[in-house]
């Protein structure tokens, strides 16, 4: 599988302006800037994107692990921080609240440890990955 996105960019890095369009058509000429990336400028940034997708790959890793170990379930909510400082990334902090029926606290943990090293963006990032976890009755 492929997936790509294509960016455009236009001026200089301060004053100028581009846009980004992914192959689903979810963003499409979506706008960011100087300012959405380090300020508070209205658009979306990189950092915000892998954010999203962190979020959602961990998420949905989880899910396939949980369901491996015969659980499914009510509900996976996770909140990625991504840290940007001295123009690296040096961090994506996975906050989840999840309910799953049945499971022990160890089976848990273990599950959101398998998640957290094996979905294919906390392979990609060459980062600290940390995760904290709870687990709702």
């Amino acid at each position: 599988m492929k997936r790509h996105a294509t960016a455009v960019w236009n001026g200089s890095g301060k004053e100028g302006s581009g846009n980004l369009t992914t192959q689903s058509g979810v963003l499409d000429k979506t706008q960011y800037s100087f300012n959405s990336r380090f300020a508070e400028g209205i658009g979306t940034n990189p950092e915000e994107l892998i954010a999203a997708a962190h979020a959602g790959c961990f998420t949905m890793k989880l899910t396939f692990v949980l369901g491996a170990a015969g659980f499914t379930p009510d509900s996976l909510e996770t909140t990625a921080h991504v840290s940007l400082e001295d123009g690296t990334i040096t961090e994506s902090h996975l906050v989840l609240k999840a309910k799953v029926p049945g499971i022990s606290k160890e089976k848990f943990d273990e599950s959101v440890k398998d998640a957290e090293a094996n979905c294919p963006i906390s392979k990609a990032l060459n980062t600290k990955i940390t995760t904290e976890a709870t687990l709702e009755s």
